[in-house]
């Protein structure tokens, strides 16, 4: 804030009067405001409680997958062919899934499908659907405040893998106890994969990554261990935490200016289609997170592939015209007020 003499500013809710300050007051000053911004977010940590267990769980995995890249070179290639289908089988069971189809129902999925994507987000081993999704509502709902489970104004850090590392604040847990669930409730393999979510882990993340190569191409089991299960488990969780950080803090806001969340063109790389933040945000509803349908959106084909094949439908669409609207109205320009690659409503 920069201050003007003879003016008055607001300090803790009270209006005081504007002093000049020397050079030493001044540098004093902002030295003992950083210090309390630093005793608050420490205190936030505390206060919360920090989670020993994951912190030492996920060092010991990013150690893991840091070792793992020694073992790139020793496996076969088709070990590498197999780790990279794995990840993108992950990131569907996390962005097809749980996220575009569980948390915002923005479209429908035929029973097959359905089994498939739990047991795709099953290797992606981020908790089971229903808490998954649950929380995710309370993020969209409370983004940005301390009922956002991962909310961005506490840093890139807390929104990227330190929200892990402490339990959730209890805002998180009061308002996600008022959200109206009863879809996941009622929906069986939702339910079947809570029951057995952590059978269902071992399987998908640990021993059928492990395996294949081993049994099929004479992969040894320590390759296929480290490159399929170790380095693609921890590049998918990786990839998934950049939208709650790097999406949250860089790139542009074509669609709404006012809101935190961005349109950035690296986590819509890495995480097939969900880096088109802002407009997620905008409209949450949306199946494809992205007015450009199925241009940079991985994720947007294979659930139009499926809608082909018959086993997705009801795609939910924000209408060229409504789009147009909201660009002019709270945009900040970056896009322009007129696109013409929107696809047909689905």
């Amino acid at each position: 804030m920069v201050s003007v003499p003879g003016a008055n500013v607001h300090q803790d809710g009270e209006t005081v009067a504007w002093e000049p300050r020397g050079h030493e007051e001044e540098s004093n000053a902002a030295m003992e405001a950083r210090c309390r911004a630093s005793d608050e977010k420490a205190d936030g940590w505390r206060s919360q409680g920090i989670v020993w267990r994951n912190v030492i769980l996920m060092a010991l995995l990013h150690i893991g997958a840091v070792y793992s890249l020694l073992v790139i070179p020793r496996a076969k290639p088709l070990t590498w062919v197999w780790s990279y289908v794995c990840f993108i089988v992950t990131a569907l069971g996390v962005t097809a899934g749980v996220h575009r189809l569980w948390s915002h129902r923005s479209y429908r999925a035929k029973l097959p499908l359905r089994v498939f994507l739990a047991a795709a987000n099953s290797m992606a081993f981020q908790n089971d659907i229903y808490e998954w999704a649950r929380d995710h509502r309370v993020h969209h709902k409370f983004s940005e405040t301390d009922a956002d489970p991962h909310n961005a104004t506490r840093g890139f850090f807390f929104a990227h893998i330190g929200w892990l590392f402490v339990r959730k604040h209890h805002a998180v847990i009061e308002k996600g106890k008022k959200l109206d669930v009863t879809d996941l409730l009622a929906d069986p393999v939702v339910q079947f994969q809570r029951r057995y979510y952590k059978t269902s882990v071992l399987i998908m993340c640990f021993l059928v990554p492990t395996v294949v190569p081993w049994y099929f191409w004479g992969e040894t089991l320590w390759n296929s261990y480290f490159l399929a299960s170790i380095l693609r488990y921890t590049v998918s969780l990786n990839v998934t935490w950049l939208v709650n950080s790097a999406a949250h803090m860089y790139g542009n806001r074509p669609y709404d200016q006012n809101i935190s969340p961005r349109e950035n063109r690296w986590v819509t790389f890495g995480a097939i289609g969900e880096g088109f933040h802002n407009f997620h945000h905008t409209f949450p509803f949306d199946y494809s997170t992205s007015e450009f349908g199925m241009r940079f959106n991985p994720t947007t084909c294979f659930i139009d592939l499926m809608c082909w094949m018959g086993l997705a439908s009801n795609r939910k669409k924000a209408s060229v015209k409504i789009i147009q609207a909201r660009k002019l109205r709270t945009g900040d320009g970056s896009y322009g007020a007129v696109n013409t690659t929107q696809e047909k409503e689905a």
